[in-house]
């Protein structure tokens, strides 16, 4: 009698311990891809803003490419990445999309701080640290062109993002296309001056954006829906509140606080894209043409879709 009384108790414990295990279970997680940069600083802030019932990972890559790469073969569910790496995977035929904004802005052109480089036409006759195939040699390309200057006025040098800085602080370079830290760490340390924000095109100041592949978005709208309204949400808190992103971007990047609060003011998280970022997007796809980067262009048609950003913009 004693020994079927405890089995009783045993079972009805289990039974309102097992919705518990259930929901545990239950948990979605979400795989995000970020860059290792400011410009990929917001899913950091995701925690904070991530609904019960969901769990997101950030995913770090070092490259534009890879990150895009890492949405086309489902390794992550979304991802932040360059403009120009969206466009190179879409022109290709892949199925990557662009849902929404990530960063604006956020790139510099720094020339060494005793240079006597003021402005583009400076940059005639200089070496010129650019990396291939980056958002940022659209732009200068395109600046240069303004300017009534080529690619071939300047003697271009193959450098990362990475190491443009100590590229400059060696004399190896006069100056270089960068994207944020890199330009605020220049600055900072007293080892280069700005040139100028290249931001005068008619792409504005249009950098990351936010891709999924295009499966996730029929077979997962709710999913897509769920990760919009939390980037959106960490995207407004960041930029909001510039301390906390520098505080953040101190700890996930490794870099010195002095540098980031350079960078901060030149970098606008972002998760809004609508006909202003598309047509941006197409013209700077246009000059990816021009340049010979792509064969041709992405179908426009497929390669935005901008219905998940309108229908949560008309929330807010």
């Amino acid at each position: 009698m004693i020994r079927r009384r405890e089995f009783m108790i045993g079972a009805a414990t289990a039974a309102i311990a097992s919705p518990t295990v259930l929901r545990a279970q239950e948990v979605t997680t979400i795989k995000m891809g970020a860059l290792k940069l400011i410009h990929s600083i917001a899913p950091h802030f995701y925690e904070k803003f991530t609904p019960t019932g969901y769990k997101v990972e950030v995913i770090p890559f070092e490259s534009p490419t890879e990150g895009k790469n890492a949405v086309v073969t489902k390794s992550v569910d979304f991802g932040m990445f360059g403009i120009a790496a969206a466009t190179l995977g879409a022109a290709a035929g892949e199925p990557i999309v662009v849902i929404a904004g990530a960063c604006n802005k956020g790139m510099a052109v720094i020339a060494g701080k005793d240079s006597p480089i003021a402005s583009i036409k400076d940059l005639k006759g200089r070496k010129v640290a650019i990396w291939p195939g980056s958002t940022q040699e659209v732009f200068i390309l395109e600046r240069l062109r303004m300017e009534g200057l080529s690619i071939r006025d300047v003697t271009p040098i193959r450098v990362s993002f990475s190491e443009m800085h100590l590229a400059l602080a060696r004399g190896d370079i006069d100056a270089y296309v960068g994207a944020e830290p890199g330009p605020g760490v220049s600055i900072a340390s007293g080892v280069g001056k700005l040139v100028e924000y290249p931001y005068g095109t008619a792409m504005g100041g249009l950098n990351m954006v936010f891709g999924a592949h295009r499966d996730t978005l029929s077979a997962k709208p709710q999913l897509v829906k769920v990760i919009l309204d939390i980037h959106r949400r960490a995207s407004e808190h960041a930029m909001k509140n510039p301390s906390e992103m520098a505080a953040m971007a101190v700890v996930k990047l490794g870099q010195k606080r002095d540098a980031i609060d350079v960078s901060v003011p030149n970098v606008e998280l972002t998760w809004k894209f609508g006909a202003l970022e598309i047509q941006q997007a197409k013209t700077y796809a246009e000059y990816m043409l021009q340049l010979k980067q792509i064969r041709q262009l992405p179908d426009f048609a497929n390669f935005f879709d901008t219905r998940f950003v309108d229908e949560l913009a008309k929330q807010v």
